[in-house]
């Protein structure tokens, strides 16, 4: 093998690498989501407890990830291309930890939650949000192996069916807490995981629009498809920061 050839092989190599841990860390933030969404349903703290501590992994990766890019920058000088799917690879990596944070977020008040009384059925509701957010999350990121453009496209205007749910949820926050001021306290706690989740469906479609550049060398041109009423209108609720 000449020493050409032999740069192009490790370089691959590099690539790959860089790759397997990116589908790593998805898996991981993909279970983060169901487990914290299905700890608060259940009031399990011992499981939110795992949630928040498998978080500190989700972060070392984006750290791994992102050292290992910037050593193949500065040490392969890799050409257009290349030099696109490293820059997707550490943008998608910082969007996956933010989600992994959210699902931190979600687990943290399954603690609280339990210790109050539930609220009609909504830990069931928020589940069903973030079980939505997560088959958005595994669809972008098989998007993204296979190159598929199109998919990526497809998950990006389901962000729009997240934010109904939001919309849904929030309505009917705000009902339970006219009808009994008992409510106030777990509600708040319950729209903060449901803004978490939305924007945990925002990150996801920042990812889907990482994979048509990737694709296709350019950012979709048409703007992001939202549904969520509530942080455009204030007459309606400010946007909530948790």
């Amino acid at each position: 093998m000449s020493d050409q050839q032999h740069i192009v092989s490790s370089f691959d190599r590099d690539l790959e690498t860089i790759q397997a841990q990116i589908m790593k860390m998805g898996g991981m933030v993909e279970r983060a989501i169901a487990d914290a969404a299905r700890s608060l349903e259940n009031r399990d703290e011992e499981l939110a407890e795992e949630v928040r501590g498998r978080d500190k992994a989700i972060d070392a990766l984006e750290e791994q990830i992102n050292e290992e890019a910037a050593r193949v920058i500065a040490l392969r000088a890799p050409t257009a291309r290349d030099l696109r799917l490293v820059l997707t690879v550490i943008k998608i990596s910082a969007s996956l930890e933010r989600i992994g944070d959210y699902a931190k977020n979600m687990a943290k008040r399954t603690s609280v939650l339990s210790s109050m009384a539930p609220v009609n059925g909504s830990p069931a509701a928020l589940r069903r949000m973030a079980r939505e957010v997560e088959e958005m999350l595994k669809d972008v990121l098989d998007a993204y192996i296979q190159r598929d453009a199109d998919l990526a496209l497809e998950v990006m205007h389901r962000d729009q069916d997240v934010d109904q749910m939001y919309n849904a949820i929030f309505r009917e926050f705000l009902t339970f807490m006219m009808e009994d001021p008992r409510n106030i306290t777990p509600c708040m706690h319950l729209h903060f995981i449901a803004k978490n989740t939305e924007r945990m469906g925002d990150l996801v479609t920042s990812i889907a629009e990482q994979v048509i550049y990737l694709v296709s060398g350019e950012m979709p041109e048409d703007p992001r498809p939202k549904g969520d009423t509530t942080s455009v209108d204030p007459s309606i609720a400010p946007d909530i920061k948790a």
